[in-house]
Protein backbone atom coordinates (compact mmCIF):
# COMPACT_ATOMS: atom_id res chain seq x y z
CA UNK A 1 0.00 0.00 0.00
CA UNK A 2 1.27 3.54 -0.94
CA UNK A 3 2.24 5.66 2.04
CA UNK A 4 3.52 9.60 2.10
CA UNK A 5 6.38 7.99 3.94
CA UNK A 6 6.84 5.95 1.27
CA UNK A 7 7.10 8.81 -1.01
CA UNK A 8 8.84 11.00 0.90
CA UNK A 9 11.69 8.10 1.48
CA UNK A 10 11.75 7.71 -2.47
CA UNK A 11 12.27 11.85 -2.97
CA UNK A 12 14.88 11.89 -0.20
CA UNK A 13 16.75 9.06 -1.84
CA UNK A 14 17.15 11.08 -4.79
CA UNK A 15 18.50 14.35 -2.77
CA UNK A 16 20.38 12.89 0.24
CA UNK A 17 22.57 9.96 0.39
CA UNK A 18 20.44 7.03 1.69
CA UNK A 19 17.52 9.17 2.38
CA UNK A 20 18.55 9.40 5.59
CA UNK A 21 20.94 12.04 7.30
CA UNK A 22 21.70 9.37 9.97
CA UNK A 23 22.26 6.10 9.02
CA UNK A 24 20.75 5.13 11.91
CA UNK A 25 17.27 6.06 10.88
CA UNK A 26 17.75 4.21 7.41
CA UNK A 27 15.74 0.92 9.26
CA UNK A 28 17.78 -1.22 6.88
CA UNK A 29 18.60 -4.01 9.87
CA UNK A 30 14.78 -4.31 10.68
CA UNK A 31 13.65 -4.95 6.95
CA UNK A 32 11.41 -1.59 6.23
CA UNK A 33 11.75 1.56 5.10
CA UNK A 34 12.07 4.37 7.57
CA UNK A 35 9.24 6.44 8.80
CA UNK A 36 8.78 10.28 8.30
CA UNK A 37 7.48 11.94 11.25
CA UNK A 38 5.35 15.16 11.42
CA UNK A 39 4.85 15.86 15.08
CA UNK A 40 5.17 14.82 18.79
CA UNK A 41 3.94 15.57 22.15
CA UNK A 42 4.60 14.03 25.24
CA UNK A 43 5.28 10.13 25.15
CA UNK A 44 3.70 10.14 21.70
CA UNK A 45 5.02 10.62 17.96
CA UNK A 46 2.95 10.57 14.63
CA UNK A 47 4.14 9.62 11.57
CA UNK A 48 3.19 11.58 8.06
CA UNK A 49 0.64 9.19 7.39
CA UNK A 50 -1.43 10.34 10.52
CA UNK A 51 -0.21 6.59 12.62
CA UNK A 52 0.52 7.31 16.42
CA UNK A 53 3.12 5.42 17.98
CA UNK A 54 4.23 5.23 21.70
CA UNK A 55 7.61 6.67 21.29
CA UNK A 56 10.57 4.79 23.24
CA UNK A 57 13.18 5.93 21.05
CA UNK A 58 12.81 9.44 22.73
CA UNK A 59 15.19 11.29 19.46
CA UNK A 60 17.47 8.78 21.18
CA UNK A 61 17.21 9.42 24.55
CA UNK A 62 16.96 13.64 25.33
CA UNK A 63 12.99 13.60 25.40
CA UNK A 64 13.61 12.69 29.39
CA UNK A 65 10.40 14.99 30.10
CA UNK A 66 8.33 13.41 26.56
CA UNK A 67 8.31 15.66 23.80
CA UNK A 68 7.44 19.19 23.30
CA UNK A 69 6.62 19.63 26.97
CA UNK A 70 5.61 23.43 27.45
CA UNK A 71 8.07 24.59 29.76
CA UNK A 72 10.93 23.94 27.58
CA UNK A 73 8.39 25.72 24.85
CA UNK A 74 7.75 28.49 26.83
CA UNK A 75 11.56 29.22 27.05
CA UNK A 76 12.44 28.93 23.86
CA UNK A 77 9.71 30.95 22.54
CA UNK A 78 10.90 34.00 24.96
CA UNK A 79 14.26 33.93 23.40
CA UNK A 80 13.50 33.88 19.95
CA UNK A 81 11.57 36.75 20.24
CA UNK A 82 15.45 38.11 21.23
CA UNK A 83 17.22 36.47 18.14
CA UNK A 84 18.60 33.08 17.38
CA UNK A 85 22.05 33.89 17.30
CA UNK A 86 25.06 36.14 18.20
CA UNK A 87 28.15 35.07 17.82
CA UNK A 88 29.03 37.03 21.20
CA UNK A 89 28.82 35.32 24.69
CA UNK A 90 25.34 35.89 26.34
CA UNK A 91 24.68 35.37 30.41
CA UNK A 92 22.81 32.35 29.31
CA UNK A 93 25.75 30.67 28.21
CA UNK A 94 27.00 31.22 32.26
CA UNK A 95 24.36 30.14 33.82
CA UNK A 96 24.18 26.85 31.84
CA UNK A 97 27.88 26.19 33.14
CA UNK A 98 26.85 26.57 36.43
CA UNK A 99 23.70 24.67 36.08
CA UNK A 100 26.40 21.67 34.68
CA UNK A 101 28.99 22.66 37.22
CA UNK A 102 26.26 22.01 40.11
CA UNK A 103 24.96 18.82 38.89
CA UNK A 104 27.86 16.79 37.61
CA UNK A 105 30.08 15.96 40.62
CA UNK A 106 33.52 15.84 38.64
CA UNK A 107 33.04 19.01 36.52
CA UNK A 108 34.60 22.02 37.54
CA UNK A 109 34.76 24.15 34.17
CA UNK A 110 32.67 23.47 30.84
CA UNK A 111 33.07 24.23 27.25
CA UNK A 112 30.18 24.30 25.15
CA UNK A 113 30.42 22.83 21.78
CA UNK A 114 27.35 21.96 19.04
CA UNK A 115 27.15 18.22 19.73
CA UNK A 116 28.53 14.94 20.74
CA UNK A 117 31.08 14.30 18.84
CA UNK A 118 32.47 17.53 18.91
CA UNK A 119 32.64 17.12 22.81
CA UNK A 120 34.09 13.49 22.37
CA UNK A 121 36.96 14.79 19.76
CA UNK A 122 37.79 18.02 21.88
CA UNK A 123 37.73 15.91 25.01
CA UNK A 124 40.61 13.71 23.24
CA UNK A 125 42.78 16.55 22.15
CA UNK A 126 42.40 18.48 25.22
CA UNK A 127 43.62 15.46 27.24
CA UNK A 128 46.91 15.08 24.58
CA UNK A 129 47.60 18.97 25.02
CA UNK A 130 47.56 18.09 28.66
CA UNK A 131 49.40 15.25 29.25
CA UNK A 132 51.91 15.63 25.66
CA UNK A 133 51.29 12.17 24.56
CA UNK A 134 49.65 10.93 21.63
CA UNK A 135 47.85 7.69 22.16
CA UNK A 136 45.06 6.67 23.84
CA UNK A 137 42.24 3.84 24.91
CA UNK A 138 38.59 3.44 23.96
CA UNK A 139 36.71 0.27 24.23
CA UNK A 140 35.83 -2.18 21.57
CA UNK A 141 31.34 -1.44 21.07
CA UNK A 142 31.44 1.99 22.61
CA UNK A 143 30.48 4.53 20.75
CA UNK A 144 32.14 8.47 20.17
CA UNK A 145 31.08 9.99 17.46
CA UNK A 146 32.18 10.00 14.10
CA UNK A 147 35.44 11.87 14.19
CA UNK A 148 37.90 9.71 12.89
CA UNK A 149 40.04 8.54 15.55
CA UNK A 150 37.23 7.73 17.43
CA UNK A 151 35.79 5.46 14.76
CA UNK A 152 37.47 2.68 15.42
CA UNK A 153 35.90 -0.37 16.70
CA UNK A 154 32.65 1.85 17.12
CA UNK A 155 29.10 0.98 18.59
CA UNK A 156 25.75 0.85 17.39
CA UNK A 157 25.45 2.44 13.43
CA UNK A 158 28.50 0.46 12.16
CA UNK A 159 27.23 -2.49 13.86
CA UNK A 160 23.87 -1.92 12.84
CA UNK A 161 24.90 -1.57 9.17
CA UNK A 162 27.08 -4.46 9.31
CA UNK A 163 30.40 -2.20 9.34
CA UNK A 164 33.62 -3.06 10.43
CA UNK A 165 35.03 -0.03 10.58
CA UNK A 166 35.20 2.95 7.71
CA UNK A 167 36.38 4.07 4.79
CA UNK A 168 37.94 7.42 4.87
CA UNK A 169 39.87 7.04 8.36
CA UNK A 170 43.47 6.77 7.90
CA UNK A 171 46.02 4.33 9.11
CA UNK A 172 47.22 7.60 10.51
CA UNK A 173 44.28 8.86 12.38
CA UNK A 174 43.85 4.92 13.95
CA UNK A 175 47.67 4.24 15.16
CA UNK A 176 47.19 5.97 18.26
CA UNK A 177 44.08 4.80 18.93
CA UNK A 178 43.96 1.39 21.36
CA UNK A 179 41.24 -1.12 21.26
CA UNK A 180 40.30 -3.40 24.44
CA UNK A 181 37.42 -5.03 25.24
CA UNK A 182 34.81 -3.11 28.02
CA UNK A 183 34.53 -4.80 31.27
CA UNK A 184 37.67 -6.60 30.95
CA UNK A 185 40.44 -4.64 33.63
CA UNK A 186 43.11 -6.45 33.06
CA UNK A 187 43.38 -6.17 29.62
CA UNK A 188 43.74 -2.52 30.57
CA UNK A 189 46.34 -2.96 33.44
CA UNK A 190 48.26 -4.70 30.65
CA UNK A 191 47.93 -2.68 27.71
CA UNK A 192 49.10 0.55 30.81
CA UNK A 193 51.92 -1.60 31.94
CA UNK A 194 53.12 -1.91 28.10
CA UNK A 195 52.12 1.52 26.52
CA UNK A 196 51.27 3.79 29.23
CA UNK A 197 53.94 6.44 29.12
CA UNK A 198 52.38 7.18 25.53
CA UNK A 199 49.00 6.75 26.18
CA UNK A 200 47.12 10.42 27.18
CA UNK A 201 43.23 9.33 28.03
CA UNK A 202 40.94 6.20 28.46
CA UNK A 203 37.57 7.41 27.15
CA UNK A 204 34.66 5.24 28.13
CA UNK A 205 31.08 5.18 28.06
CA UNK A 206 30.51 4.19 32.06
CA UNK A 207 27.24 2.29 30.74
CA UNK A 208 28.10 1.64 26.94
CA UNK A 209 24.76 2.79 25.80
CA UNK A 210 25.80 1.63 21.71
CA UNK A 211 25.50 -1.66 21.37
CA UNK A 212 23.02 -2.40 23.56
CA UNK A 213 22.94 -1.17 27.24
CA UNK A 214 25.79 -3.18 29.06
CA UNK A 215 26.36 -1.66 32.52
CA UNK A 216 30.07 -1.73 33.36
CA UNK A 217 30.85 -4.10 35.94
CA UNK A 218 31.72 -4.31 39.38
CA UNK A 219 34.76 -2.82 39.91
CA UNK A 220 35.77 -1.53 36.30
CA UNK A 221 35.02 1.70 36.71
CA UNK A 222 36.56 2.07 40.18
CA UNK A 223 39.54 -0.20 38.39
CA UNK A 224 39.86 2.41 35.04
CA UNK A 225 40.11 5.37 37.74
CA UNK A 226 42.74 3.70 39.99
CA UNK A 227 45.36 2.36 36.74
CA UNK A 228 44.46 6.11 35.10
CA UNK A 229 46.10 7.61 38.53
CA UNK A 230 49.00 5.13 38.30
CA UNK A 231 49.76 6.29 34.90
CA UNK A 232 49.32 9.82 34.83
CA UNK A 233 46.56 9.02 32.10
CA UNK A 234 43.36 11.43 31.51
CA UNK A 235 40.02 9.36 32.43
CA UNK A 236 37.36 10.69 30.31
CA UNK A 237 33.71 9.55 31.11
CA UNK A 238 31.35 9.71 27.82
CA UNK A 239 28.19 10.30 29.50
CA UNK A 240 26.41 11.87 26.47
CA UNK A 241 24.14 9.15 27.02
CA UNK A 242 23.85 9.06 30.45
CA UNK A 243 24.61 12.51 31.87
CA UNK A 244 21.01 13.70 33.38
CA UNK A 245 19.58 10.37 32.32
CA UNK A 246 21.09 7.52 34.67
CA UNK A 247 21.26 10.23 37.85
CA UNK A 248 21.21 14.50 37.97
CA UNK A 249 25.01 13.83 37.89
CA UNK A 250 25.32 11.23 35.71
CA UNK A 251 26.99 7.62 35.53
CA UNK A 252 29.06 9.57 37.68
CA UNK A 253 27.05 9.79 40.41
CA UNK A 254 25.60 6.88 40.20
CA UNK A 255 28.65 4.76 40.99
CA UNK A 256 30.25 7.45 42.02
CA UNK A 257 33.43 7.70 40.33
CA UNK A 258 35.10 10.73 39.21
CA UNK A 259 36.92 11.12 35.42
CA UNK A 260 39.32 14.02 34.94
CA UNK A 261 36.74 15.21 31.87
CA UNK A 262 33.58 14.46 30.96
CA UNK A 263 31.32 14.71 27.73
CA UNK A 264 27.65 16.01 27.38
CA UNK A 265 25.25 16.18 24.59
CA UNK A 266 21.43 15.61 23.94
CA UNK A 267 19.70 16.10 27.23
CA UNK A 268 21.26 19.29 28.12
CA UNK A 269 20.48 20.99 25.08
CA UNK A 270 16.54 20.38 25.67
CA UNK A 271 15.77 18.56 22.38
CA UNK A 272 18.31 21.02 20.51
CA UNK A 273 21.49 19.86 19.12
CA UNK A 274 23.79 20.70 22.11
CA UNK A 275 27.16 18.91 23.34
CA UNK A 276 29.59 20.12 25.85
CA UNK A 277 32.61 18.75 28.06
CA UNK A 278 34.26 19.32 31.55
CA UNK A 279 36.23 18.85 33.91
CA UNK A 280 38.71 19.61 35.96
CA UNK A 281 39.81 23.24 36.33
CA UNK A 282 43.29 22.42 35.71
CA UNK A 283 43.12 20.47 32.57
CA UNK A 284 40.07 22.95 31.36
CA UNK A 285 42.68 25.99 31.70
CA UNK A 286 44.83 24.43 28.69
CA UNK A 287 41.73 25.55 26.11
CA UNK A 288 42.40 28.58 23.90
CA UNK A 289 42.01 31.36 25.05
CA UNK A 290 43.82 30.90 28.26
CA UNK A 291 46.19 27.54 27.31
CA UNK A 292 46.96 26.69 24.21
CA UNK A 293 45.28 23.75 23.16
CA UNK A 294 42.65 25.48 20.02
CA UNK A 295 39.02 24.78 19.92
CA UNK A 296 36.42 26.95 18.61
CA UNK A 297 32.72 26.82 17.01
CA UNK A 298 30.87 29.69 16.21
CA UNK A 299 27.28 28.79 17.28
CA UNK A 300 28.57 26.99 20.76
CA UNK A 301 26.67 27.87 23.30
CA UNK A 302 23.57 29.34 21.24
CA UNK A 303 20.77 31.06 23.40
CA UNK A 304 17.75 28.76 21.93
CA UNK A 305 19.64 25.64 22.95
CA UNK A 306 20.54 27.06 26.47
CA UNK A 307 17.57 28.49 27.54
CA UNK A 308 15.81 24.91 26.32
CA UNK A 309 18.31 22.93 28.07
CA UNK A 310 17.89 25.36 32.05
CA UNK A 311 14.49 25.04 31.51
CA UNK A 312 15.16 20.88 31.51
CA UNK A 313 17.36 20.99 33.71
CA UNK A 314 14.83 23.06 36.14
CA UNK A 315 12.59 20.00 36.08
CA UNK A 316 14.74 17.53 36.25
CA UNK A 317 16.29 19.27 39.42
CA UNK A 318 12.49 18.64 41.25
CA UNK A 319 11.99 16.30 43.85
CA UNK A 320 11.39 12.59 43.31
CA UNK A 321 12.10 13.02 39.66
CA UNK A 322 14.61 9.74 39.37
CA UNK A 323 12.93 7.69 41.67
CA UNK A 324 9.94 7.53 39.08
CA UNK A 325 12.47 7.42 36.31
CA UNK A 326 13.61 4.10 37.97
CA UNK A 327 10.33 2.97 39.24
CA UNK A 328 8.92 3.32 35.46
CA UNK A 329 12.30 1.66 33.98
CA UNK A 330 11.79 -1.45 36.40
CA UNK A 331 8.31 -1.65 35.28
CA UNK A 332 9.37 -1.73 31.73
CA UNK A 333 12.42 -3.52 32.08
CA UNK A 334 10.47 -6.50 34.09
CA UNK A 335 7.56 -6.96 32.30
CA UNK A 336 9.35 -7.63 28.70
CA UNK A 337 11.81 -10.01 30.50
CA UNK A 338 8.50 -11.97 32.11
CA UNK A 339 6.91 -11.83 28.27
CA UNK A 340 10.39 -13.31 26.55
CA UNK A 341 9.77 -16.09 29.42
CA UNK A 342 6.72 -16.50 28.96
CA UNK A 343 7.22 -16.54 24.85
CA UNK A 344 10.20 -19.08 25.37
CA UNK A 345 12.22 -16.36 23.34
CA UNK A 346 15.86 -16.83 25.19
CA UNK A 347 17.19 -12.86 26.24
CA UNK A 348 19.07 -11.17 28.28
CA UNK A 349 17.72 -7.98 30.19
CA UNK A 350 20.13 -5.79 30.53
CA UNK A 351 18.90 -1.78 32.54
CA UNK A 352 20.77 1.19 34.39
CA UNK A 353 17.70 3.76 35.24
CA UNK A 354 14.99 4.25 32.48
CA UNK A 355 17.37 3.05 29.85
CA UNK A 356 17.37 -0.48 29.23
CA UNK A 357 18.02 -3.25 26.58
CA UNK A 358 16.51 -6.74 25.79
CA UNK A 359 18.89 -8.91 23.81
CA UNK A 360 18.02 -11.77 21.76
CA UNK A 361 20.68 -13.99 23.32
CA UNK A 362 21.31 -16.09 26.53
CA UNK A 363 24.41 -15.41 26.74
CA UNK A 364 25.14 -13.00 29.53
CA UNK A 365 26.19 -9.53 27.47
CA UNK A 366 28.98 -7.86 29.30
CA UNK A 367 30.94 -6.30 26.17
CA UNK A 368 30.72 -6.35 22.01
CA UNK A 369 31.50 -9.92 22.12
CA UNK A 370 28.74 -11.28 24.22
CA UNK A 371 26.74 -8.20 22.70
CA UNK A 372 26.90 -9.60 19.07
CA UNK A 373 25.63 -13.23 19.96
CA UNK A 374 22.11 -11.60 19.70
CA UNK A 375 19.94 -12.67 16.96
CA UNK A 376 19.24 -9.68 15.08
CA UNK A 377 16.72 -10.96 12.69
CA UNK A 378 14.38 -12.11 15.67
CA UNK A 379 14.80 -8.41 16.84
CA UNK A 380 14.04 -7.17 13.45
CA UNK A 381 10.92 -9.51 13.71
CA UNK A 382 9.93 -8.31 17.16
CA UNK A 383 10.24 -4.60 15.69
CA UNK A 384 7.86 -5.18 13.12
CA UNK A 385 5.31 -6.38 15.40
CA UNK A 386 5.63 -3.86 18.07
CA UNK A 387 5.31 -1.22 15.20
CA UNK A 388 2.59 -2.70 13.90
CA UNK A 389 1.24 -2.38 17.21
CA UNK A 390 1.63 0.87 17.73
CA UNK A 391 4.98 1.38 19.69
CA UNK A 392 8.06 2.83 18.34
CA UNK A 393 11.53 1.19 19.62
CA UNK A 394 15.11 1.70 18.30
CA UNK A 395 15.46 -0.40 14.52
CA UNK A 396 18.27 -1.87 15.61
CA UNK A 397 18.93 -4.74 18.11
CA UNK A 398 22.24 -2.56 19.46
CA UNK A 399 20.59 0.47 20.75
CA UNK A 400 18.49 1.83 23.88
CA UNK A 401 15.07 1.82 24.94
CA UNK A 402 14.39 4.49 27.19
CA UNK A 403 11.01 5.00 29.49
CA UNK A 404 10.27 9.19 30.52
CA UNK A 405 8.71 11.25 32.49
CA UNK A 406 5.80 11.20 30.01
CA UNK A 407 4.96 7.79 29.81
CA UNK A 408 2.17 6.51 32.37
CA UNK A 409 1.75 3.23 34.11
CA UNK A 410 -0.98 2.54 31.43
CA UNK A 411 1.42 2.56 28.32
CA UNK A 412 3.99 1.04 29.42
CA UNK A 413 1.55 -2.14 30.47
CA UNK A 414 0.35 -1.91 26.91
CA UNK A 415 3.73 -1.97 25.81
CA UNK A 416 4.31 -5.51 27.59
CA UNK A 417 1.47 -6.87 26.41
CA UNK A 418 2.46 -5.90 22.80
CA UNK A 419 5.21 -7.52 23.46
CA UNK A 420 4.08 -10.63 24.50
CA UNK A 421 2.04 -10.91 21.16
CA UNK A 422 5.12 -9.95 18.98
CA UNK A 423 7.29 -12.71 21.34
CA UNK A 424 5.06 -15.12 20.62
CA UNK A 425 5.33 -14.77 16.78
CA UNK A 426 8.60 -14.67 16.32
Amino acid sequence: MATRSADYFASACELIPGGVNSPVRAFKSVGIDPLFIDHAKGDRIWDVDGREYVDFVASWGPMILGHAPDVVLDAVREQLAKGTSYGAPTYIEVEMAKAVVDAVPSIEQVRMVSSGTEATMSAIRLARGYTGRDKFIKFDGNYHGHSDALLVAAGSGLITLGIPSTPGVTAGAAADTIVLPYNDLNAVAAALEKQGHEVAAIIVEPVAGNMGVVPPRGGFLEGLRALCDAHGVVLIFDEVITGFRVALGGAQERYDVMPDLTTLGKIIGGGFPVGAFGGKAEIMQQLAPCGPVYQAGTLSGNPVAMVAGLALIGELRKPGVYAELERKGARLASGLCKAAESAGVPVCCTRVGSMMCMFFTDADVMDWKTASTADTKAYAGYFRSMLEQGFMLAPSQFEATFVGLAHSDEDIDAAIAAAEIALKSL
